[in-house]
């Protein structure tokens, strides 16, 4: 009778069953190992199987045996840590719910069977917004690649606009500038706020600028060497991501704000503890900071209500007015 091919893969398979079925919990007999190997077509015994789960020690797999029973006691990632990876996925916004699914299944891989069950409990928090562009996983390998290699890319930026004119849905890419592409020189990626950036330098407007990673498509590395070396020598990514996200979109300002005092904690979650604050009161405090101002910082003061006013500079204030007077009058009728 011929040998049976797989019977070189024994050990191979030993160890695939032990990592699938077995766990701290979970255990397998000699007879439930030698019938996991039957199913595919490897017959073995029992003495062999001894000297292949050494063998497996040797190589550095946690095999222990309590009774009859034997399991892998410590693997690269225990459970409690797979749970953190499982949230982390299903909980970003940057990706989407069909690469969720896939990475969930190749993080409950890294378990037993029984595990994985524990792992899927986690999953059913569903009605989280996720982003609609599937294709950030290649622009984030694409801008990686223009990073090590040193070059300019070149791509088109989008919004999500509404159109009922068509069929298909009414959410629509509309393209900025007409379409027309940008030519960016990419330095660093960034993840604030559940969100990818690519920070890069625009040559032809001489300043840093951030794009959303997953509203930009087509991207095309190009033979161009990238430039705004001087700028990055010094860039403080930190630094930059206070000021900027979530308040973006305006020119940078020293702005001096004053809060109640149960806010301090906001601030410095916002600006970091390197940020100046000084007592106004029993009941407030000043904080001067840097921000892009913009209506995502009008928003964000208007968030708080009456517990945070702007004191200087005098025109931004005036903004935060006006942006307030624009939607009282929507409600005046």
């Amino acid at each position: 009778m011929p040998k049976n091919p797989n019977q070189k893969l024994k050990l191979l398979y030993l160890m695939r069953i032990l990592l699938e079925r077995t766990d701290d919990e979970h255990g397998l007999t000699l007879p439930e190992i030698l019938d996991a190997l039957g199913g595919y077509g490897v017959t073995a015994e029992r003495k062999s199987i001894y000297d292949d789960l050494e063998m497996l020690r040797v190589y550095g797999l946690d095999v222990e045996r309590t009774g009859h029973k034997y399991f892998i006691a410590n693997r690269t990632f225990q459970l409690p840590e797979l749970k953190l990876l499982v949230d982390a996925v299903q909980s970003s916004k940057f990706i989407t719910h069909k690469k969720s699914t896939e990475l969930i299944k190749k993080v409950e891989s890294l378990a037993s069977v029984h595990e994985a069950r524990l792992l899927q409990r986690q999953v059913f928090v569903t009605n989280r917004i996720k982003t609609m562009n599937e294709s950030i996983y290649y622009n984030v390998d694409k801008i990686h690649a223009a990073i090590t290699a040193g070059v300019k890319i070149s791509f088109r930026y989008f919004e999500w606009a509404v159109d009922f004119s068509e069929e298909g849905g009414p959410l629509k890419k509309q393209f900025r500038r007409n379409g027309k592409r940008y030519r960016i020189s990419p330095w660093a990626l960034t993840w604030d706020d559940e969100n990818y950036y690519m920070i890069g330098f625009d040559g032809e407007a001489d300043i840093i600028k951030h794009y959303r990673v997953d509203k930009m498509a087509e991207i095309q590395l190009t033979a161009e060497r990238r430039d705004g070396q001087e700028h990055f020598d010094r860039f403080d990514m930190a630094l930059y991501s206070k000021r900027v996200f979530g308040m973006f979109g305006g020119e940078e300002e020293t702005v001096r704000l004053q809060f109640v005092n149960h806010l301090a904690g906001v601030v410095l979650d916002r600006f970091g503890k390197d940020v100046f604050l000084s007592r106004a009161d029993d009941a407030h405090f000043n904080a001067t900071v840097k921000v892009q101002v913009s209506p995502q910082f009008y928003s964000w003061v208007f968030g708080f209500g009456g517990e945070v006013k702007i004191l200087s500079p005098g025109h931004v204030a005036q903004g935060l007015c006006a942006a307030a007077r624009e939607v009282l009058a929507l409600y005046s009728e």
